[in-house]
């Protein structure tokens, strides 16, 4: 009796196992030829280049994987209020501010103020027993005596010369010495007024306050010789007006300008806010800070502002708009940075920015851009030479 297997011979088997591999073949050549869409170029056929260099331009073709890569957008103008914060100190103000000195040398016998007194104009500050002083006097009391004999010896040649006893010579001789004589007197009795001298024509020389003030320097003290005249005793300072000096780094002296408004506060006086217009802006920048200096002045008749007090000085600027993109739009190219702008629909062309770099996610820019501009802010890279 035939035995009957139900298995496939080896033939069916051969078979069915080529049938299969011609169809995993047939599926492979599907998915590989996009079932008949495949739009790759043919046979000889270039692919599409991605970007085209036009002179300073470059165009992105359509069709080009780049279109998919790049992101534009404007350059916007955001409003900003134009403030500059800078350190700055209270300083006196040098045309109130006078050196004491003494005309004359000898030894300071008597100290009538101290360091910080508060005094008027004409006040007496010192007394200096002064030999230079008794040689003053000398001086002139000879001076006067010759103008005395000169106007004798004058009066006697005039009566001479009516009677006809005297020559022209002799009366011109005794004019010319009267002159002499009346010029020398003048100068001694000027020395004497601009030495403060005294009635009593004693050496002692007072020393007076020029101005009114407070004494901000001494440097002398009683029983000192006094041997160099252009020695200051003390410095005396009127703080009725001080300046607040603030400086300002070189990239913003384009921006602070004479007559600007600005606002002070001290490390004093927290709560405090003064205001006043900026006085003057040097011409010179610090050698030693790089830095330049402005002035602004406030009175200060309670002399709650006291020199080398540290302030804080704000500069108020006209409000003004700054153009801003996002960080992601700068190229760094060497020493330069740049952006790609969109001048016609996906045509681009390479611009040198002036940008205030900083860490936040958009950065304004000095110069190069104007607000509107289409500025690439994604993919920008890809445009690099």
């Amino acid at each position: 009796m035939p035995i009957h297997d139900h298995e496939p011979s080896f033939r069916g088997k051969a078979f069915l196992w080529g049938g299969i591999g011609l169809g995993v073949l047939f599926l492979a050549a599907l998915l590989t030829h996009g079932f008949g869409l495949y739009s790759g170029p043919g046979k000889g056929e270039e692919p599409a280049a991605p970007m085209v260099r036009q002179g300073d331009k470059i165009v992105v073709p359509e069709g080009s994987a780049l279109r998919k890569a790049l992101t534009v957008q404007p350059a916007r103008a955001r409003p900003v209020n134009a403030k500059i914060e800078l350190p700055a100190v209270v300083e006196s103000d040098p045309a109130r501010t006078a050196a004491v000195l003494t005309p004359l040398s000898g030894r300071l016998v008597s100290l009538k103020v101290a360091l910080g007194d508060r005094v008027k104009k004409g006040q007496e500050l010192g007394i200096i027993d002064s030999p230079d002083l008794g040689q003053a006097y000398d001086d002139d009391a000879k001076a006067a005596d010759t103008l005395r004999l000169a106007d004798k010896n004058l009066e006697r040649q005039e009566g001479q010369h009516r009677i006809g006893a005297a020559s022209d010579k002799d009366l011109d001789q005794a004019k010319s010495d009267r002159a002499q004589a009346q010029a020398e007197f003048t100068r001694t009795q000027a020395r004497l007024r601009m030495l403060g001298a005294s009635a009593d024509k004693s050496h002692l020389l007072i020393v007076t306050a020029s101005m009114s003030g407070s004494i901000t320097a001494l440097s002398v003290a009683p029983g000192d010789m006094i041997n160099d005249p252009t020695q200051a005793l003390m410095t005396i300072a009127d703080l009725s007006t001080v300046w607040v000096t603030a400086l300002v780094p070189e990239k913003d002296v384009k921006a602070v300008y004479k007559d600007e408004s600005a606002e002070v506060t001290l490390s004093a006086y927290p709560d405090k806010v003064l205001r006043g217009k900026v006085l003057f802006v040097s011409d010179v920048i610090e050698p030693d800070s790089r830095r330049n200096k402005i002035r602004i002045a406030f009175a200060n008749g309670d002399y709650a502002l006291k020199p080398n007090m540290f302030a804080t000085v704000t500069v108020i600027g006209p409000d003004k708009a700054e153009i801003v993109v996002p960080s992601s739009a700068l190229l760094m190219n060497n020493d330069r940075t740049s952006v790609f702008v969109a001048t016609a629909p996906w045509t681009f062309e390479r611009r040198t920015v002036d940008p205030d770099l900083g860490d936040g996610a958009t950065v304004a820019i000095r110069s190069g851009l104007a607000a509107g501009d289409q500025v690439v802010v994604k993919g920008g890279i890809l445009l690099n030479d």
